[in-house]
């Protein structure tokens, strides 16, 4: 491989990898899969720096029992489904861009401002959510259920997939 292909490829790499960091820092307060892009970023950054394959175990800890106990109960899984939805149908209607109500107080340019641009970020957050309440659910569903011999702790999660 040349030199010029071996750098294009660090520098998509390391790109990709310090977005995700962002992303995934940024969904820890706003909504979104937060740890599971955190943990993504800190696996493609791993294979650069030293430093971040030491911090990979406990972000990728994190992120599994996060994903585990978001689909603990019905109840969460429900609640977490509504949510998305609620987010998707917020995002159509922020596309439609439908009149200003009466009770709005500032002028009616900066009721619902973006249009489908931002109603478009809005969908696919929510698609995203809803995939990763698919991803938790089918993956991760059964931590909870059978608590281990020893401690009587719920074990750690597993995944069907290899991690």
């Amino acid at each position: 491989m040349s030199a010029g292909v071996r750098l294009a490829k660090r520098i998509a790499i390391e790109g990709a990898g310090w977005i995700l960091v962002l992303v995934g820092l940024a969904a820890l307060v706003l909504p979104g899969p937060g740890l599971l892009a955190l943990f993504a970023g800190v696996a493609l950054l791993s294979s650069q720096y030293e430093w971040a394959q030491k911090r990979l175990e406990p972000v990728k800890k994190a992120a599994l029992r996060t994903a585990a106990d978001s689909v603990a109960t019905v109840w969460r899984i429900a609640l977490s489904v509504v949510l998305a939805v609620a987010l998707i149908a917020t995002g159509v209607l922020w596309g439609l861009q439908p009149s200003a109500p009466p009770w709005w107080p500032l002028q009616d340019r900066w009721w619902l401002p973006g249009a489908w641009g931002t109603g478009a970020s809005l969908i696919l957050s929510g698609l995203i959510a809803l995939g990763t309440i698919i991803y938790s659910y089918l993956n991760f569903r059964d931590a909870h259920a059978e608590p281990s011999s020893e401690s009587g702790q719920p074990e750690e999660p597993h995944t069907k997939l290899s991690t």
